[in-house]
């Protein structure tokens, strides 16, 4: 594809974008709920002066697209550009053919599929280095220069939003519902971000470390770490072994430790992005599709 852009991630923030507005349409709009950011500024002009979502989204990223090429680079703006205007498509798609989905009697289940489908689409969409603009762009510029998570950037500025929608046409019942689902919008995004190559990391002292580092090489094919500790009390020096294995694979991990040596000290922690060969490399230094 043109300007090194990826056909796969094309298709895959498409796919993201159909998703998010889908839940916008059918769950935001329909049950009077808001949203945060940019997406909420919308709805609030929508539900007040009637101004279409597909259009004030498009005019209100004119500024942030300024901000995404000079700060972003070309690729991650163009991705940018695609995923604002696709989400303004279906937004409008989905306006014009929309279909009941009669929950307004379970405002809490409506909260629920409505963070559910945003957080899925955005998730996707951040996923395949895209976004929709507006403050998606602040999240992925924090967490890229200051590592705040995205889903926390996004939720601080969508309780501003929120609260401003809660002054013009919000009652209270429906702003804490609207609440429940920028949250759980806000934990999908940070688990689809977070959990793509999510993984167990494991630190092994043991005075069996060369036999327990060939049998995790040779039977769970991944690389062990030997790296150089000293005990504080015993004042004496000890190799410590680290390896990082899939969540899956955990237990086997264990069971080829306690198998050699049953008294071996592990230390087993949550590891949540890896990159490199086995997770998103293979042996001969390519990404994995």
């Amino acid at each position: 594809m043109p300007f090194g852009l990826r056909m796969k991630n094309c298709l895959f923030i498409l796919l993201g974008s159909s998703i998010f507005s889908f839940g916008i349409v059918h769950f935001n709009i329909q049950n009077n709920l808001a949203e945060g950011g940019f997406t909420g500024i919308t709805l609030l002009l929508y539900f007040i002066f009637d101004i279409k979502p597909s259009i004030t989204n498009l005019l209100l990223n004119i500024p942030i697209f300024i901000i995404g090429w000079r700060l972003l680079g070309r690729k991650a703006f163009l991705y940018t550009i695609l995923g604002t205007i696709s989400v303004s498509v279906f937004l409008e798609v989905f306006y014009r053919f929309q279909f009941s989905i009669p929950l307004s009697d379970d405002l809490f289940l409506a909260a629920l599929f409505a963070g559910a489908f945003i957080g899925v689409g955005l998730g996707i969409i951040f996923r395949y280095g895209g976004t929709t603009g507006g403050v998606d762009i602040i999240a992925r510029l924090a967490n890229k220069y200051s590592g705040w998570s995205m889903g926390r950037t996004m939720f601080l500025f969508d309780a501003v939003v929120i609260l401003l929608s809660l002054v013009t046409y919000l009652n209270y019942r429906e702003a804490m519902y609207t609440l429940v689902a920028v949250f759980v919008g806000a934990r999908v995004i940070d688990f689809m971000q977070e959990g793509a190559y999510a993984a167990k990391g494991a630190m092994i002292i043991s005075p069996a470390q060369n036999e327990i580092a060939d049998r995790i090489t040779l039977e769970m094919d991944r690389g062990v770490t030997v790296l150089t500790g000293t005990g504080h009390y015993s004042k004496e020096s000890r190799s410590v072994l680290y390896c990082v294995v899939g969540r899956n694979e955990i237990v086997r991990l264990k069971n080829i430790i306690t198998s050699i040596d049953p008294h071996a000290f592990v230390s087993v922690t949550d590891v949540h992005d890896v990159l490199g060969e086995g997770f998103t490399l293979d042996e001969n230094k390519r990404p994995l599709e």
